[in-house]
């Protein structure tokens, strides 16, 4: 698999603002400060080496994962998804 393919990037972006995201909510929630006072650079810099990291990590998975995206495993299309399961 290529990593240059469209597909591959589009699920790697996905996951990369999840992650950035995610970390960010995590970081603004463990805080007891106002919105004023949060240390930004700090909490917009752990964000982003999180959101480096799963692109990274998107990357690495080429070697491992299917042939046609970032993932460790593979993934059922969405049309091959039980009806009970697709709600």
């Amino acid at each position: 698999m290529s990593v240059f393919g469209g597909y591959f990037w589009k699920c790697t972006a996905e996951r990369a603002i999840k992650a950035f995201a995610q970390s960010l909510v995590a970081l603004l929630s463990a805080s007891s400060l106002g919105l004023l006072d949060v240390n930004w650079v700090a909490t917009l810099s752990t964000a982003a080496m999180a959101t480096l990291l799963s692109v990274l990590t998107s990357v690495a998975g080429t070697r491992i994962g299917p042939d046609n995206g970032p993932s460790y495993v593979a993934t059922k299309p969405r049309d091959d998804v039980e009806p009970a399961l697709a709600g």
